[in-house]
């Protein structure tokens, strides 16, 4: 992402871009186990402050949050996020539908063995005992006290360390769909 800097900052003034950096966790090592061929923290947070700097809408998305594994941070990631220039922030809790489940309970068996029957407890917890829901209206946030609690904690994390939503208006009018390349015309004269 870094590479295109020159290329985001020249959209930024125009309203085309904002720029979004997950960061799962500040723990290195914990990096290298969910995420072993990503980016460390420290480099992610490196590029949230270049981007910024750069002048390009930067936040940061907590995400996945994995109850009881690294949702504590939550309050750290986001003021290491706005200490290094982001101003908005967002969370996705782990979703894992079809073939990811059993991928996620091997890794999370192998990983974190004394961990995961209280991570699969609580996220049967905030999915209405359910490991997964996939309703468009709660598949991102969860349901019940667990997930409004972290709901309430994301927000006062973002209140006191100056992160909010992104209402930045991106101008989605400069973009066009692509066109096929076809010798048949289109029905309405696009060729």
């Amino acid at each position: 992402m870094e590479r295109d800097i020159d290329l985001l900052a020249e959209m930024a003034p125009a309203g085309l871009v904002e720029v979004f950096v997950s960061v799962t966790t500040l723990d290195r090592g914990l990096a290298r186990r969910m995420e072993p061929r990503a980016a460390a923290p420290e480099r992610r947070l490196t590029t949230v402050e270049r981007l910024s700097a750069a002048g390009i809408p930067t936040g940061v998305l907590f995400a996945p949050v994995i109850p009881a594994l690294n949702d504590a941070e939550m309050e750290a990631v986001l003021a290491a996020a706005a200490a290094h220039g982001a101003r908005y922030a967002g969370y996705v809790l782990l979703r894992l539908p079809h073939e990811v489940r059993g991928l996620f309970e091997e890794w999370l068996a192998c990983n974190e063995p004394l961990k995961a029957e209280r991570v699969m407890s609580r996220l049967r917890d905030m999915r209405g005992g359910a490991p997964n829901d996939p309703s468009f209206s709660t598949r991102m946030r969860g349901t019940g006290p667990m997930a409004e609690l972290l709901r309430r904690r994301f927000e006062l994390a973002c209140r006191r360390v100056g992160l909010s939503r992104s209402h930045h208006a991106l101008d989605t009018g400069q973009f066009l769909p692509p066109v096929r390349a076809t010798p048949q015309l289109d029905l309405f004269g696009r060729a």
